[in-house]
């Protein structure tokens, strides 16, 4: 199954550490829009309150394109604050695990 795949059924099931296993130990996590950088355990923390939260959801998803080097994705995001946003997600991937996740979002009105 290919890796966008499987982000997709984890996010759907809001499955924290099916989500977890699939991020590199090494991995970096970069937010674009305000240049912050996450480790893994730093994000791992983040995506456990995401999940759980019934307000953070993904209305739509496409994979842009996934090889074994690289994954692009584009979504369109609604938070707990009831804002929305598109959001471009670029993974470089390493051992079938995402070793570098760099989000860029626009704002939707």
């Amino acid at each position: 199954m290919a890796l966008y795949n499987k982000l997709q059924q984890v996010m759907d099931d809001r499955n924290v550490e099916g989500y977890i296993d699939l991020i590199h130990d090494d991995a970096q996590i970069i937010f674009h829009k305000s240049g912050s950088r996450f480790s893994k355990s730093e994000w791992a923390s983040m995506v456990t309150g995401m999940m759980q939260n019934p307000k953070f959801v993904s209305d739509a998803s496409r994979c842009v394109y996934e090889n074994n080097e690289i994954l692009v994705a584009h979504n369109f995001m609604s938070y707990p604050d009831d804002t929305k946003e598109a959001v471009m997600l670029v993974c470089m991937l390493k051992d079938g695990q995402i070793i570098s996740m760099e989000t860029g979002a626009t704002p939707l009105s």
